[in-house]
């Protein structure tokens, strides 16, 4: 074939881009999931701009992280926990299957009822509980039936619409010198509060579930296409996850912004109920304001969800051997999918036990802040073990970033622990 046609065949521009953005883009999207619009939409209530910093603080350590479990299944093509059952004691596995559980379906629950919460708040009439047992259904039947690739190019269209954060701040009256100022500098306060606020927005970011479905996505583009792995596709992986974390950090960065200008100019500084988020989209949509919020809310749910439970199946698929894989039908992986089912329904019985579900979404953040440091470790010795890794351990930069991500987050676990018990 003439060089001419090999070159009209090669996507250009924007397509190019495109075509590199990968399970990375997906993972950065599910990261602003229910959960994370709670914690961010409270911080900003809560304390105004004070929390800005935050995000320019997370998104090179939530990089590092990523792109260490990425690499991790480009490289060994296993996930985290097929890794740990082949090549660590069985206490290290454990751990961290003990570590994993009880966050990622404490935050299926709180993202089930927040959907639940939202819907009703657009059809007052049906009880809120009975959305979230519809979402379940619905979750459950998308899941099994459909391939996850196809559900989330369509879902994430619907979580553009947290794109519209991005616009309010510039519809009100804003202190841009303030932001700059918070952006830049951070403004701790050593109070229970504010450090609990602070555990949620590390673990909302960097959630202990996203290294987990990371590692596994890659394993399953590296088996479906057929790539040859080497320091290039590496290369391309890692702006894969780059971009996705950008994206998501972004959006973290303007619901703060948004919800500090809005919410706490207002004087809304306590956030109860999803009546009083929604509020901060009313300067760009009025009484729309609702249905906004509700479509950002369902959207992201429907795409994180199955990334929550996907990455729960997987943990223990590959604990115990089971076939695995969201690409698989049912009768090829029943046990992968019995355990899909199971994290949705215990996740369901949450909104029955009388928990606000913007309490819930909040902490099921926090929880990820405390677990967060163990998996972060354990990530960290895989990918500087040269017997499991090869010549692809980490770099410098690698290992500083992950480091201060475990050390930041050991940090605030630790001043949250004493602030709530001293």
């Amino acid at each position: 074939m003439p060089d001419t046609d090999i070159q009209k065949e090669k996507p250009k521009g924007l397509k190019a881009l495109w075509n590199l953005l990968g399970p990375g883009l997906i993972t950065g999207a599910s990261d602003d999931d229910p959960s994370g619009i709670a914690t961010y939409s409270q911080a900003g209530a809560q304390y105004g701009l004070t929390t800005l910093w935050t995000a320019l603080i997370t998104f090179p350590l939530m990089a590092a992280v990523q792109e260490m479990c990425a690499r991790i299944g480009v490289v060994t093509t296993q996930g985290l926990t097929g890794i740990l059952r082949k090549n660590y004691p069985a206490p290290v596995l454990w751990l961290m299957v003990l570590f994993s559980f009880p966050a990622i379906v404490l935050n299926i629950g709180a993202d089930i009822a927040g959907m639940g919460a939202v819907a009703n708040l657009i059809f007052p009439a049906v009880s809120p509980l009975i959305f979230s047992v519809v979402f379940t259904g619905l979750l459950l039947a998308a899941i099994i039936v459909l391939p996850y690739a196809r559900m989330a190019a369509v879902l994430k269209w619907l979580c553009a619409i947290l794109l519209v954060y991005l616009v309010v701040p510039f519809l009100v009256k804003t202190d841009w010198p303030g932001v700059v100022r918070h952006t830049f500098i951070p403004a701790i306060q050593f109070n229970k509060d504010y450090i609990s606020v602070l555990v949620a927005i590390l673990g909302t970011t960097i959630s202990p579930y996203l290294f987990f479905w990371q590692t596994t996505m890659e394993v399953e583009t590296v088996k479906h296409r057929h790539v040859v792995v080497d320091k290039r596709y590496i290369q391309e992986v890692g702006f894969d996850v780059d971009m996705g974390m950008l994206f998501s950090n972004i959006v973290m960065y303007f619901i703060i912004l948004t919800t500090g200008t809005v919410l706490f100019n207002a004087g809304i500084h306590q956030i109860d109920t999803v009546e009083e988020a929604a509020k901060a989209l009313e300067p760009i949509a009025g009484q729309g304001a609702y249905y906004l919020f509700a479509i950002g809310i369902i959207g992201t749910g429907f795409l994180a969800i199955p990334v929550l439970s996907g990455s729960l199946s997987y943990i223990i698929s590959e604990t115990f051997g089971w076939q695995e894989g969201l690409d698989k039908r049912l009768h090829e992986a029943p046990a992968f999918y019995g355990v899909i089912v199971v994290s949705l329904l215990v996740g369901l019985g949450i909104n029955y036990i009388g928990i606000s579900p913007i309490q819930a979404l909040i902490w099921s953040a926090i929880l990820y802040g405390l677990t967060s440091p163990v998996i972060i470790a354990i990530v960290l010795h895989i990918s500087n073990n040269r017997a499991v890794m090869g010549e692809y351990t980490n770099g410098a930069w690698s290992n500083i970033l992950g480091g201060l991500a475990f050390l930041l987050m050991i940090a605030a676990a630790g001043f949250m622990l004493y602030f709530q018990f001293a």
